[in-house]
């Protein structure tokens, strides 16, 4: 008789993400998806939030060639205001300079060239 917790290694043990407003395809191993996607789940109160910032890391893994875990162990024990920080500073070397997030400063014109810009 079989067992639940015997693989059928005839079946792929990976997950696809993908974001279309990224034009982001990825496959990833199931069990780092699920070691991601539990710890965000453990951090964040909404499924939706913690499914976001799974696929946001392995976003940011894939494109600095970091393994996932590695980065994983770098944001445990964070919460959500310092993993927000450190997710940001990630993403902003993806991002168009542009478009940076977490920069709440306001820029502060020249005032000559301001006073040239009609209302």
């Amino acid at each position: 008789m079989g067992s639940v917790n015997n693989l059928n290694p005839k079946m792929d043990q990976t997950v696809k993400i993908f974001d279309e407003f990224y034009e982001f395809a990825v496959d990833v191993d199931a069990n780092e998806y699920d070691a991601v996607s539990s710890f965000f789940e453990s951090v964040f109160t909404s499924k939706t939030a913690a499914l976001n910032f799974t696929t946001v890391l392995f976003r940011i893994a894939d494109q600095t060639q970091t393994p996932v875990l590695t980065l994983l162990d770098e944001i445990q024990g964070q919460d959500e205001i310092e993993l927000n920080q450190t997710l940001a500073y990630y993403l902003n070397g993806l991002r168009s300079p542009t478009t940076l997030l977490g920069i709440t400063e306001p820029v502060v014109p020249n005032y000559w060239t301001a006073r040239n810009v009609l209302p």
